[in-house]
């Protein structure tokens, strides 16, 4: 008996000891402040790579190294996107974009908190979020459990896998960068 029960409060400590994935996924994101990342995306079979700045909640900045050098840039609010080469640019609602859960890490870790992880080849953990008949896929690397990339669709209602990399967390920023272009 006493044998058990010593067993019993060493597992016990133990498992109280290591908290699970998706706390420690949580536990990072609740550090997090910013996000700098080089990406690559497929959207309808068309791959486009480039770098971002995500600033919580809700700013983004990203570049493509495209011909047009398309920039995004989110205030919170709004969505921009923008041709330089063009000048010309499209303005839409955050709120009608999955840019609007996928740049609120509140949101993310309330989702992420009730969500049960899914394994993926032994090397991914995977939150399905459901939202509005949308569905959000968003991958963290199994080993360090930093993000790694998201599925989503697009405004146009195409597939948008992006994959990231060279992630930098807390960077000084310029805060400058989430002001909206203008023509």
């Amino acid at each position: 008996m006493f044998r058990t029960l010593i067993i019993f409060f060493i597992l016990n400590f133990f498992n109280t000891a290591f908290s699970s994935t998706k706390e420690k996924i949580i536990s990072q994101m609740q550090l997090t402040n910013n996000l700098s990342f080089n990406f690559a995306q497929t959207i309808n079979n068309k791959n486009e790579n480039g770098k971002c700045i995500i600033k919580y909640p809700k700013k983004i900045w990203c570049e493509y190294d495209n011909h047009n050098k398309k920039i995004i840039v989110s205030n919170g609010k709004s969505l921009v996107i923008k041709s330089a080469n063009k000048g010309s640019y499209y303005l839409y609602p955050l709120s009608k974009t999955p840019l609007l859960f996928l740049l609120d890490k509140e949101y993310l870790m309330s989702k992420i908190n009730i969500l049960e992880p899914r394994e993926i080849d032994n090397k991914y953990i995977n939150f399905k979020i459901m939202n509005n008949n949308n569905e959000i896929n968003i991958f963290f690397d199994k080993k360090n459990l930093s993000l790694i990339g998201w599925q989503t669709e697009d405004i146009y209602q195409n597939l948008a896998v992006t994959f990231i990399s060279s992630v930098k967390i807390n960077q000084n920023i310029n805060n400058k960068i989430f002001i909206l272009p203008k023509k």
